[in-house]
């Protein structure tokens, strides 16, 4: 099958030049091997069914003789044996080059005091599922990087992604299996991972048998919450709807669970200076690393997601907030969020590297552009009489799931989902 180019491979082979080993960390499926095997001239293949258990042996005894082969050499899932990373470590201390190693791993071993940090060693990307433009659902006439840079001529651009498609998108998520499938066995991989995760993968990651049933109820829970703030707590209260008798810290270990497996993938909040910091709400809001996964844990089509439009809206916020965080890591940028007690909010603030900044907001429908737009201008306007020092941000934009590209009057950029890449 012809190899889709992603957005992570320039910076695989950028760290690798000035790293020992690059760590690509991110969940099942997304495409970190078959990145990783795009630049390898070996692999080691932690999983292989039929050689598992000599590996895991040799990893305890002799794990210098895994590390054996042409460099750089990938290590898939080397997780599975965590001494491995100190081998690893040892190995390009000894080598004393760049450009040795890659490993891969879709869950975060359990933290040990034996492990190196790997500072100055490792280097290490995040991989999340394929972005629309990843994955061809987006035209990418609109670029974020020519934005930043002052290339902001985009009126009249359109996309063909409608409302019934983007749904149809976000249920699907970005698998990179479920690319070229039909739509209806495409939707099934997210039900699939789902499956996984809760029957098998959410007790072997650390050896703690689980109860698939609760798990499932956590992760309907959770997704329930998607693109909010609020506490914890309702989470728990939902699922001690059917499971009156589970504790705080039970429920709290599940999640845990799931952000190690790269599941949960919460949205730091960003606080400035710029009101008293008693008025600057510091939660994280929530998301997951495809919101394929919170319609799976949900149970929904893409029809009855088209019909709630409430959750349809946070759903697609999570969809963006997919993609944005592919777009402005790719081109040196985090991204964050700010809400106050006042409700002044923005969905996205993105930094960037060199000290600039912007301020995104997210409506699936046209109909609230305008609300997003006295967001942002609110939002601009207390930056710059607060916090002169952070400057005016580079750009305010509004990212949508409409058709067509335009800037308002005051110079706010509407740009469709269906339209961006990096």
């Amino acid at each position: 099958m012809k190899y889709i180019k992603r957005i992570v491979d320039k910076e695989i082979k950028e760290k690798l030049s000035i790293s020992g080993a690059v760590v690509i960390k991110g969940p099942k499926w997304c495409g970190k091997t078959t990145s990783a095997k795009q630049v390898a001239k070996s692999v080691l293949e932690m999983q292989n069914p039929d050689l598992q258990e000599n590996y895991i042996e040799l990893a305890n005894t002799r794990p210098s003789l895994l590390l054996e082969g042409e460099k750089p050499r990938l290590i898939d899932e080397w997780q599975i044996v965590p001494k491995l990373w100190n081998a690893v470590r040892y190995s390009i201390d000894n080598i004393g080059e760049t450009n040795q190693y890659i490993l891969t791993g879709s869950a975060t071993p359990k933290e040990d005091d034996t492990m190196h940090s790997g500072v100055g060693r490792f280097s290490f990307i995040t991989m999340k599922p394929m972005t629309l433009f990843e994955s061809g659902d987006s035209n990418g006439k609109i670029s974020l990087k020519d934005i930043l840079d002052g290339k902001r001529e985009i009126d009249g651009i359109r996309t063909d992604l409608d409302y019934e498609k983007i749904a149809h998108v976000l249920c699907r998520g970005g698998w990179p299996s479920s690319i070229n499938l039909p739509e209806k066995q495409a939707l099934q991989i997210a039900k699939n991972y789902i499956d996984v995760l809760c029957e098998s993968d959410i007790s072997k990651v650390d050896g703690v048998k689980r109860n698939p049933s609760l798990a499932r109820a956590i992760l309907k829970a959770y997704a329930r919450q998607v693109s909010t703030i609020g506490s914890n707590q309702s989470i728990i209260a939902d699922v001690r709807a059917n499971y009156s008798d589970v504790s705080d810290r039970t429920i709290m270990d599940y999640m845990n669970i799931l952000k190690r497996l790269y599941i949960i993938d919460a949205i730091e909040a960003w606080n400035p200076n710029i009101r008293s910091k008693t008025s600057i709400r510091t939660a994280n809001k929530k998301s997951m690393i495809d919101p394929s996964l919170a319609v799976a844990a949900l149970g929904c089509s893409p029809k009855e997601i088209m019909l709630d439009i409430e959750t349809y809206g946070l759903l697609f916020e999570n969809l963006v907030n997919r993609d944005l965080s592919v777009y402005v890591s790719s081109i040196g940028g985090t991204l964050k969020h700010y809400r106050d007690r006042y409700n002044l909010e923005c969905d996205n603030v993105v930094h960037f590297d060199d000290g600039r900044y912007a301020l995104i907001e997210t409506k699936l429908g046209g109909t609230r552009v305008k609300e997003a737009e006295e967001h942002l201008l609110e939002l601009q306007k207390l930056i710059i009489e607060n916090e002169p020092k952070l400057g005016k941000p580079e750009f305010l934009m509004v990212i949508t799931g409409t058709e067509m590209a335009y800037t308002t009057e005051e110079g706010i950029l509407v740009v469709p989902i269906g339209c961006l890449k990096d």
